[in-house]
């Protein structure tokens, strides 16, 4: 037996020959998985080595493509806004076309005359008061355009939107034609709600070529 050097002391367990560990190769520890990580799983991404998203996540993807697109704060208000006032000059309108007390401030002149064309005959459609009409119609959508409502983002309000812009202004034309047309005279009331129910009309339409209000088109893989 070969004398060991003065100073050093024998390793435990040795033999005088190296010795391969257990569950070692050539002396070095073979590389342990970490605890937690699937075997074929991609590190950091939490998805299995398939690459496909789980269940839960699929669902959120799927959720976010369809989810209403909501209008900007600015179409909110000034829709709002516009709405109010239309809104104004149609309860003037019709308060006057009720009570004959009341008399429209606007000037009567051979071009201008608000007097006679709201107690003209085609002041009424269908029997119905074009006052009463615009006033409808201004409520609605006092309430649709209201900011409160535009956040709700629900499309069959959307559709109800649009479709009622789209009747408002076709009436409006039917109006002006008859002012000019047939009546022969302007009244400034109902010209100031034509307006507004034209810039309503564009800001309505705008937002409806935009998406807001309406689901996205879930993206095809």
């Amino acid at each position: 037996m070969a004398a060991r050097k003065p100073g050093t002391a024998a390793r435990p367990g040795s033999s005088g020959t190296k010795s391969r560990d257990k569950g070692t190769r050539g002396g070095r520890p073979e590389a342990v998985p970490a605890t937690g990580q699937r075997q074929g799983a991609r590190p950091g991404n939490g998805r299995p080595g398939n690459g496909r998203a789980s269940a839960p996540a699929r669902a959120a993807v799927v959720a976010e493509e369809v989810a209403p697109a909501g209008a900007p704060a600015w179409l909110q208000w000034t829709t709002w806004i516009l709405s109010l006032g239309g809104l104004g000059p149609s309860v003037y309108l019709t308060i006057a076309h009720f009570n004959t007390s009341v008399t429209l401030a606007c000037p009567a002149t051979s071009t201008i005359n608000c007097e006679r064309v709201t107690t003209s005959p085609q002041s009424y459609v269908f029997g119905i008061p074009v006052a009463v009409l615009g006033l409808a119609f201004y409520l609605f959508l006092a309430v649709a355009n209201s900011p409160w409502v535009w956040r709700r983002a629900w499309p069959p309000l959307n559709w109800a939107r649009v479709g009622s812009l789209v009747v408002g202004m076709v009436f409006v034309l039917y109006l002006v034609y008859t002012e000019l047309f047939t009546i022969g005279a302007i009244c400034l009331w109902c010209t100031s709600v034509h307006v507004i129910t034209f810039a309503l009309f564009v800001l309505i339409m705008f937002s409806f070529a935009a998406g807001y209000g309406t689901p996205k088109a879930p993206a095809r893989a």
